[in-house]
């Protein structure tokens, strides 16, 4: 999976997007949530940190702490893509989704082909930021949370509502589907308000 630029950095948070080929909403469609919450499990066993998530229909956002020497975010994505693609396409023909399908095949290039690709599951970079400071990380919490919420999408009314995000924990104190971790842990400057 190509990436647009290189992130070797680790010993910090990113706030990372990706999303599924053509915005197709295959997280929806194949009722992906707890298979993304077992990469999540994945992540943290590898002693990374999920610090705030919203899984929409058809994108994720994540902010993730990655310690001094692990995989780089890059990696990371990476593989993790790859193995969503592998169990999203699993998923699809179980459920006999020949029309997405189709659409997925059609997605992959002649160099792809080449690969043995045979489905484009997801777009084929990712949106990466570093994460440099409390305030950077608050301004992204926030705009993942309230995507759910946008007119857009309309997924609940209110941001902490959303089944498939950190909003609940950063909003009310209690821990959500997924349990994260304070963001504040690795970044004690306090926020001004």
């Amino acid at each position: 999976m190509s990436v647009k630029v290189k992130h070797a950095q680790t010993g910090t948070t990113y706030f990372c997007t990706f999303t599924n080929y053509n915005w197709l909403h295959l997280f929806e469609i194949t009722n992906f949530y707890d298979r993304l919450y077992k990469w999540f499990d994945f992540l943290t066993k590898n002693n990374n940190k999920i610090l705030g998530y919203a899984i929409m229909p058809n994108h994720i956002h994540l902010l993730i702490y990655l310690p001094e020497g692990a995989l780089t975010i890059d990696k990371v994505i990476g593989e993790g893509k790859r193995f969503m693609a592998y169990q999203i396409v699993t998923l699809l023909k179980k459920q006999n989704r020949n029309d997405i399908l189709e659409v997925l095949q059609k997605g992959v290039t002649i160099s792809a082909k080449k690969n043995n690709v045979k489905h484009k599951v997801f777009q084929d970079s990712f949106d990466c930021k570093e994460c440099y400071s409390s305030e950077f990380i608050q301004q992204k919490l926030n705009y993942m949370h309230l995507n759910p919420v946008h007119d857009k999408w309309k997924l609940a009314e209110m941001p902490e509502d959303y089944l498939h995000s950190s909003a609940q924990f950063y909003i009310t104190g209690i821990q959500g589907r997924y349990l994260v971790t304070h963001y504040l842990e690795y970044y004690d400057v306090p926020i001004a308000k």
